[in-house]
């Protein structure tokens, strides 16, 4: 079967184990970001079809979930060999259809795999407990069950790990799922996921994926009453609507949104490390990543030498066609995003930055841009760049780095580099995140550590165990072996 190599057998809904054609009033059209090539061509799912979705997996997951744990996990185990026969494929259908280079398709590739292996075990991971009762003939059993029916909604930037990411684990713990990819990569997303999925044997209805936009359906992935959780993961701007929209229906929500990671040089750090690390997390994919460094805090007793090697590694990335195996930084995912970057840029030098090097726009690739000399009231400071713009910003002592890099509404990634790696852990706890790395790169993903953050960078965590939390639900269920009493 296809794994990318022709977008049009992907372009189709995926409900109750058919690929159908959607009825929607429009069409969404996927564009290589890179050439413009049209890659597809694939007409939204409507309100029906989001109910059809959501119904089939109402229907499928009693079966699903009574299905053996250990006859589930061979689904996941028969997906990680396909990724590994198609490796190539899938590749370049990440590089078609996200700009993302061949460094970003194989570290998504991976990451893929290493969560479908975590899926595997998440299979077997819920447990029950018998707990105690102050009667002594009861019996209190606690039952760790699927929460039923998951929405989850994916991003852009690493759609097919991302997508993932949710899916893997709520369909392991017994949920069926209906998924709605980001309309930039709607095969990425989700109709390749739904492909990989179907072909390991994972039975019809259990997984849904309706390519589809707020434009069409409005809010009625969200308020429909099938989906008991909704997973979501991009902007804190949308992340805000998801919650309150499935907050007034009673859902639960795990939001994995946007970040404005600091990334701190202290006084005693490897400078040298410190660039590549710094270099690697401003620009992976573009800089379109919410673990990206968008502020790179630098002890003024360091700022000239690191701004120097930091500027002059900048200059060797090169950048263009994403295919090309030398190149580092790829397109945009859209025209929007290459123009809002480049207006940053112009505004952000108007009130007074100094650009160190100062990045061209031609289409969707925006050559990287070193800024300095930001105005403290600048807005760049607090908001989320998902560009390739790096912002340098000089402090003087551990203090006012930890005041600057909690100077902002996020709370996502961060990280800290010194030659005292207790020193580094102090002034990580002080930085209000949900993650932070010591002497590494912001940008970090593992199957078992906890993955959020704070503040508005979203609620609730994902990975290890905190996907049974999020998927999962617990029932008590207690046992009267003798006989209450009752007042009247």
């Amino acid at each position: 079967m296809s794994y990318g190599s022709s977008f049009d057998a992907l372009a189709a809904q995926y409900i109750d184990g058919e690929w159908r054609a959607g009825t929607g009033s429009w069409d969404i059209v996927d564009f290589n970001p890179y050439d413009g090539e049209k890659l597809a061509s694939i007409t939204v799912a409507s309100v029906a079809e989001v109910d059809l979705a959501y119904r089939a997996a109402e229907r499928a997951q009693p079966a699903w979930a009574a299905t053996n744990p250990y006859k589930r996990r061979l689904v996941f185990e028969r997906a990680l060999r396909l990724i590994d026969d198609h490796e190539e494929e899938l590749a370049a259908a990440i590089t078609a259809e996200c700009g993302g280079t061949a460094t970003k398709a194989a570290f998504e590739l991976h990451l893929a795999r290493e969560f479908l292996r975590e899926a595997i075990q998440l299979a077997l991971r819920p447990e029950g407990r018998i707990l105690p009762s102050p009667d002594d003939t009861k019996e209190n059993r606690l039952y760790r069950i699927p929460v039923g029916v998951v929405g989850v909604i994916s991003p852009f930037n690493f759609p097919f790990l991302l997508s993932l990411k949710s899916v893997a684990p709520a369909l392991a713990l017994g949920n069926a799922v209906v998924l709605k990819p980001h309309q930039n990569t709607p095969v990425c997303g989700g109709t390749l996921v739904a492909r990989l999925l179907e072909d390991a044997g994972l039975p019809g209805g259990v997984l849904n994926v309706v390519v589809t936009d707020i434009a069409e359906i409005g809010d009625a992935l969200i308020e429909h009453p099938v989906p008991k959780v909704i997973s979501f993961t991009g902007s804190d701007k949308v992340g805000r609507h998801v919650a309150t929209v499935a907050a007034s229906h009673f859902k639960r929500t795990v939001l994995e949104l946007g970040g404005n990671s600091a990334l701190i040089v202290l006084d005693d750090a490897d400078v040298d490390y410190a660039v590549d690390a710094a270099v690697f997390s401003r620009f992976i994919h573009q800089g379109q990543v919410c673990m990206a460094a968008n502020r790179i805090l630098v002890d003024r007793t360091v700022e000239e030498e690191f701004t120097r090697k930091f500027v002059a590694k900048v200059r060797t990335l090169k950048v263009g066609d994403p295919c090309d195996p030398a190149t580092h930084i790829g397109p945009l995912i859209n025209s929007g995003q290459a123009e809002a970057i480049t207006s940053l840029v112009e505004q952000s030098v108007a009130d007074g930055a100094t650009a160190l090097l100062r990045g061209v726009t031609d289409g969707n690739l925006v050559a990287p841009t070193v800024l300095t000399g930001l105005p403290p009231d600048s807005p760049v400071h607090g908001q989320e760049i998902f560009g390739p713009v790096a912002v340098i910003v000089p402090f003087d002592g551990e203090e006012e780095a930890v005041r600057i890099a909690n100077a902002t509404p996020y709370g996502l990634s961060g990280a800290v580099h010194t030659g005292d790696v207790e020193r580094g852990v102090r002034v990580a706890m002080r930085i209000e995140t949900g993650m932070v790395h010591v002497n590494d790169a912001t940008v970090h993903d593992e199957p078992i550590v906890p993955f959020g953050g704070e503040k508005h960078s979203g609620v609730g965590r994902l990975n290890g165990e905190s996907m049974v939390e999020a998927f999962t639900t617990t029932k008590w269920v207690s046992i009267q072996h003798g006989r209450s009493r009752f007042p009247f």
